[in-house]
């Protein structure tokens, strides 16, 4: 079986299944998320580890995981550490590596790339429930809603921007991180992220959310989100690049790693809750 079809293979059943755990959100998709993101940081500790700067693995993954722990906690009124608490995360870092890693353990990278792991993996991801569980999401209708208009718009650019590379082709865009990437490539994707926009504000947004959003405002927040998407895509890019590997791992046949299928929504979920969250609330 080829690569693409591979893909489109996992797309098929991974598809149905994320939409149906989206649209049950609470502790569905509070352990989906803390699974994913757990893999992740568990992928990202493997690149950090490759090139020299290994973190501290286990508060990693850990936290990763803990943080849609602590998010769905938190709606759900129950403790979670206040912010004084999770500040001594720092300094608690500092002396395990002081005890544990040492000086020829490279205890400053270790706890740089711990903190940045953690709020890469698990910090972004939760951004989904936070879209999920918005105050605009009245039923699961609304909140699914608006978790896939990030996601979509950012599927679409990945879609738009591959196959529009293939067909115009034309200089790179950034060759020295992404051989494969071209300008007429990141162009489309752009393009096909602000029609999706555009589409999903005018069809789908107003009568599961019953609020508005202006053409506009939609064409450009596809397209801000497209571009965002591509340079999640790049940042991972990157990273693997210094580490010297093809893929974040091979967990999923066809698409590599978990850091491989999110990256691009680590940098959209985030920035499609602040998008959707002011131009939503001001509506049309």
């Amino acid at each position: 079986m080829s690569e693409l079809a591979k893909r489109v293979a996992f797309a098929v059943v991974a598809i149905p299944v994320l939409l149906g755990i989206v649209w049950a959100g609470g502790a569905a998709l509070t352990i989906l998320l803390a699974i994913a993101a757990g893999l992740a940081a568990s992928e990202f500790a493997t690149l950090a580890t490759a090139t020299g700067s290994a973190p501290l693995r286990p508060v990693l993954v850990g936290g990763a995981a803990a943080i849609p722990l602590a998010v769905h906690a938190a709606g759900l009124g129950l403790w979670v550490p206040p912010l004084p608490v999770v500040a001594l995360l720092v300094p608690a870092l500092l002396i395990t590596a002081l005890w544990t890693r040492g000086v020829a353990g490279r205890p400053l990278e270790a706890v740089s790339t711990t903190l940045l792991g953690l709020w890469y993996t698990g910090g972004m991801l939760s951004f989904a429930y936070a879209l999920r569980h918005h105050r605009f999401a009245i039923g699961a209708a609304a909140g699914t809603a608006l978790v896939m208009f990030p996601m979509l718009v950012t599927w679409v650019t990945d879609a738009a921007a591959f196959f529009v590379g293939r067909t115009v082709g034309g200089p790179k865009l950034m060759p020295s991180v992404s051989p494969g990437k071209t300008i007429s490539g990141a162009v489309g994707g752009v393009v096909g992220g602000a029609v999706t926009a555009w589409a999903y504000a005018a069809f789908v947004l107003p009568p599961a959310t019953r609020m508005g959003m202006t053409v506009g405002a939609a064409v450009a927040s596809g397209a801000l989100l497209s571009v965002v998407a591509q340079i999640g895509d790049l940042v991972e890019s990157l990273l693997k690049r210094q580490a010297g590997v093809k893929d974040s791992s091979h967990l999923i046949p066809g698409h590599g790693g978990v850091l491989d299928r999110t990256d691009s929504l680590l940098f959209t979920l985030p920035v499609g809750y602040v998008l959707l969250d002011r131009l939503l609330s001001l509506g049309a």
